[in-house]
This record gives C-alpha cells, sequence and structure tokens, in this order.
C-alpha cells in the first residue's frame, strides 16, 4: 500500500509579476516555507518554466530538480490544461479560446491546434526527463454546446464528436506512451471529457489507452451534482492525479447547477478553499489509501471569497492533515496464528 505523497501546490493560480511568486526559485522557496513538498508546474507560463528547453535538455531539467531539492521540494506534475484546451476546440469558441495561443497563431484556428498537439508532445518528455509518472491536462471539447439534448440531436452527432476527439489525442497518448508517462485529463464542465459517461465514451475511442487517465477533483463533482465518492470506487483504477479543491452547491428557488450566468460569488455552486465547502475529505482520502493511489496530493486554490495566500498556508496544514499514512499491518495480527497447511485442513474438516 501507498501513503499518498503531499501536499503538493499547483502554481498556476499563484503565478505573477509580483515577487516571490515572477520565477520558479522564488515561488519554491515561498511553498517550502508553507509546508508543501510538491510543485504540480503550468507548462505555458515562461517565468516558471521553459517547456521545449525542458524537452530537449537533461541538463536543464537536472538543475530544475536540484534546485528544489534544496528547498526540500520536488514536482509532482507538469500541467497543460491550457494547450490541451486547445487540441479540440469548437468555431464557436474560437475567439475565447484565442488568448491561450501565442500572438501570431490567433485567428489561425488549424495551426493553433497543430501547436498544441506539438506542446503535449513536449511535455510528454519533459515529463520523462523529469522523472515524472503523471500528466495534467484538460481535454477540449467539440460537442461541450450540444451537452443539453435541446434541439433533438441528430443520431450519431455525439458518437462523431468523440471519434473525432479520440483522433486527435490517439498520436499524443502515444508519445506519452512512449516517454512512460500517464496522461490525466481533468474531468471539467467545458471539456468534452467532464464525468464518467463522458470518460468512457472518450477511452472507447482511443481503444482503452492505457495512458487514458483521470485527474480527480472532486469540486468539479459537487458542482454537477454527480457522487464523487462513488466515483472513486468506479474509476480508481484510472485515476493517476488528484486536485484537493473544496466547493458548495446549495440550491435556491432563483437558480440552480446551471448558474443563470451570474459571477461565481452568486453562483449557487462555487469553488471555495479547503475546508470551507462540502466535501468530505476524510472519506476521500480514506478511499485514495484503500485503493493504493500512487500519486500527489495537490491543493489547487480557487475560491471567491479567502485570499490565495490564506488558502494556500491553511491548505498545506488541511492536506498534510488528511493524508493517511497507511498501516504495514492487519489490526488484529497481535492474535494471528502461524500459518499451516495441516491446521487449515483440520480447522476446514478436510480429511
Amino acid at each position: 500500500m501507498n501513503t499518498l505523497k503531499g501536499p503538493g501546490i499547483f502554481l498556476a493560480q499563484f503565478a505573477s509579476d509580483k515577487p516571490p511568486f515572477n520565477s520558479l526559485e522564488t515561488i519554491a522557496a515561498w511553498a517550502a516555507s508553507l509546508g508543501y513538498q510538491g510543485l504540480q508546474i503550468p507548462t505555458l507560463d515562461t517565468r516558471l518554466f521553459d517547456l521545449a528547453k525542458a524537452a530537449q535538455s537533461q541538463t536543464y531539467c537536472d538543475d530544475l530538480i536540484g534546485m528544489l531539492a534544496q528547498h526540500g521540494l520536488c514536482v509532482s506534475e507538469l500541467s497543460t490544461h491550457l494547450q490541451g484546451q486547445l487540441v479540440a476546440v469548437h468555431p464557436a469558441y474560437d475567439a475565447l479560446f484565442d488568448g491561450f495561443a501565442p500572438p501570431t497563431l490567433r485567428g489561425r484556428p488549424a495551426e493553433r491546434q497543430q501547436w498544441a498537439v506539438d506542446q503535449l508532445k513536449l511535455a510528454a518528455r519533459a515529463s520523462r526527463n523529469l522523472g515524472l509518472k503523471a500528466h495534467a491536462t484538460f481535454s477540449g471539447a467539440l460537442a461541450w454546446h450540444l451537452f443539453y439534448p435541446w434541439p433533438q440531436r441528430p443520431r450519431g452527432l455525439v458518437e462523431d464528436a468523440f471519434a473525432e476527439l479520440g483522433k486527435h489525442w490517439r498520436p499524443i497518448l502515444d508519445a506519452f506512451d512512449e516517454a512512460g508517462v500517464d496522461l490525466c485529463f481533468e474531468l471539467h464542465p467545458g471539456e468534452d471529457l467532464h464525468d464518467g459517461i463522458t470518460f468512457e465514451r472518450f477511452l472507447a475511442c482511443v481503444d482503452q489507452h492505457p495512458r487514458a487517465n483521470i485527474l480527480y477533483d472532486p469540486s468539479h463533482f459537487v458542482l454537477q451534482q454527480l457522487d464523487y465518492l462513488a466515483f472513486v470506487d468506479i474509476y480508481h483504477e484510472r485515476i493517476r492525479a488528484f486536485h484537493v479543491k473544496d466547493a458548495e452547491y446549495h440550491s435556491n428557488g432563483r437558480s440552480g447547477v446551471y448558474g443563470g450566468y451570474q459571477d461565481w460569488i452568486d453562483r449557487p455552486g462555487r469553488f471555495r478553499s479547503l475546508g470551507d465547502g462540502q466535501i468530505d475529505f476524510g472519506r476521500v482520502f480514506s478511499k485514495f489509501a484503500q485503493y493504493d493511489f500512487p500519486g500527489w496530493a495537490v491543493l489547487e486554490w480557487e475560491c471567491c471569497l479567502k485570499h490565495q495566500e490564506d488558502g494556500a498556508r491553511e491548505g498545506a496544514v488541511f492536506i498534510r492533515d488528511h493524508i493517511i499514512r497507511v498501516t504495514d499491518r492487519a489490526f488484529d495480527d497481535f492474535a494471528g496464528t502461524r500459518t499451516d497447511t495441516v491446521l487449515n485442513r483440520r480447522i476446514l474438516g478436510i480429511s
């Protein structure tokens, strides 16, 4: 059995032009001072990381590993959430998602998509050079605008969308397989992969690819009103990354799961800092211990109320206190008897 690694922290929501959040070394020192042991690094933020260099240079990766080790830290995973989003974009969202791409590619969706695929392949090699076993990303979406079945969808439309999504991702999955790294999709509204059923659809389209796995974030399931504990029971063999993020859902007479186009602070479902929401993390961490999860517990701070630095400070303690150090013995070993085939046969009445 494995004890979860952690606490880790996803740096995307903290990086800025203001010290200490404007370089990897200074943000690492800050994270270490709070008690974090791992960093999940967004690869599109050049203030923190050079993805192309990491894919090409073992020396760059070794130097990065050494620098973090001086702070008592390591890399938990790399992230290509924004690049993954661009692997599959419906034209209706082109203008909105152009901001995720380099300025030279904006308004050029075909070239933008190829850039995103290349970014993921770089991330596979960079993850291998850093000695990582898992990578975090989004799936992108061709069919998200069809999530509510009105008007009635033409027969086969969803199946065609997922077949195309699988075609986009298959060569990327093969690149991660070659690198020996699991590709973990964060199941997230706005992505074609946003719950168990959509993940199963995708798996069928990529022939159950062994590198197609899940980044589990229970907050997204609270907002969908999906059973986040039963999800672990069903999909634990494919869960290879874990965002520890809280959420709450309070239904009312004016809006519900869809939120009425309101800002986060006014929605019935909203993300909260750890311990301020409704998620039963005691049971979540127990299930991860039960199913021998091999990875990291990583804070992703997203809260519409609490300051991010307070959320990070409190989150390190919260995760540390929830990680279960797994036992190396059964509680009733003291009353055990010797292993003896003859004795076992006598107990069973077998002559």
